[in-house]
């Protein structure tokens, strides 16, 4: 079985996720979770490419934009992956996507994991002037954009006239320093998005769902990947999962305690999600997450819930979790 790889969410506003209410205080927690997951080994961090934090009644707190606070961290680490879970594509026109990211690879030293999908947070679409087009329409936009995007990252000129988008003669210069490009992870769900997955993605990110879910859309990858005359395994499957653990069962009832003082109503919807959580001890963790290696994930995003309660969280995840699964 293929070596497992774990990145982390990091802390960004998009759960409550800070004590502090002064916004410089909160930069320095995430970069600061940042320093400390490198030098614990993890392979990746990873933002979300939001406006606005997701759960309802914590919509007027901070969160930071995404590329922004990636340019930060990129500048504060050295050997940390930076990447993006996911990409909201209708944010940005993919001629401007492809100079931005290709400027963040050069930055970081070609440390840039570029996650992109067709969007799905419609209020904060509409809050921010943003048009929301149907499913069909997005997933579209997202295959000119990731035409588009490599045409620019490879080419010294291109051009391109589809539905949606149009470039002429655009320049993408520094070109990324990843060769052929840095790694294209595509996230989200449905047999249209698959075919997208299919032509141009080198890993696939599943956000969420229990590992039978996921099992029917890596079958369904499959599938997509044949009709093109792709061969599967070219595209690595991840998954991104939130997980809360402790150093034994007290200290997870200590941990979640702490966080339903600070918020009850978004802990209690954390922790009834539960597919979409790793709930426990280390050795509890590692079997849920050893669930999912056994459908052919190879590659976990974790959002660690709980991190301004317990940066210890960190330490005991990379030294007792992560070791069972490899």
């Amino acid at each position: 079985m293929k070596s497992v790889q774990v990145g982390l969410t990091l802390p960004q506003g998009w759960l409550d996720e800070f004590t502090s209410n002064n916004p410089n205080e909160q930069f320095l927690f995430s970069k600061n979770v940042a320093l400390k997951a490198e030098k614990l080994g993890y392979d990746a961090g990873y933002v979300y490419d939001h406006f606005i934090p997701y759960y309802g009644n914590n919509s007027n707190g901070p969160f930071f934009e995404a590329y922004t606070l990636l340019s930060a961290i990129a500048s504060a680490t050295s050997k940390l992956r930076i990447g993006q879970v996911v990409t909201c594509n209708s944010y940005r026109h993919p001629s401007l996507l492809a100079k931005v990211t290709s400027t963040l690879d050069a930055i970081s030293n070609g440390r840039l994991e570029f996650g992109i999908g067709a969007g799905w947070f419609e209020e904060e679409y509409i809050s921010y002037g943003y048009k929301f087009e149907n499913a069909a329409s997005r997933i579209e936009q997202l295959d000119e954009s990731l035409t588009i995007i490599k045409k620019m990252w490879k080419n010294e000129k291109s051009s391109f006239k589809g539905k949606h988008y149009s470039i002429k003669n655009a320049i993408c210069n520094p070109k990324p320093m990843q060769h052929p490009h840095p790694p294209i992870m595509v996230g989200g769900a449905g047999s249209k998005l698959m075919e997208v997955v299919a032509r141009h993605a080198t890993r696939y990110n599943h956000p969420f769902g229990s590992p039978k879910t996921l099992e029917e859309k890596i079958n369904l990858l499959k599938i997509k990947c044949k009709t093109i005359k792709r061969d599967h395994t070219e595209i690595e499957n991840s998954v991104l999962l939130r997980v809360l653990v402790g150093k034994d069962r007290d200290d997870v009832k200590k941990i979640i305690s702490g966080l339903k003082r600070k918020n009850e109503s978004i802990t209690d919807f954390i922790l009834r999600s539960s597919d979409s959580i790793a709930l426990g001890t280390a050795d509890e963790v590692a079997d849920y997450l050893e669930r999912y290696q056994q459908i052919g994930i190879s590659y976990f995003i974790v959002n660690f819930v709980g991190l301004s309660r317990s940066l210890d969280m960190l330490e005991t995840f990379s030294r007792k979790v992560i070791p069972l699964l490899r």
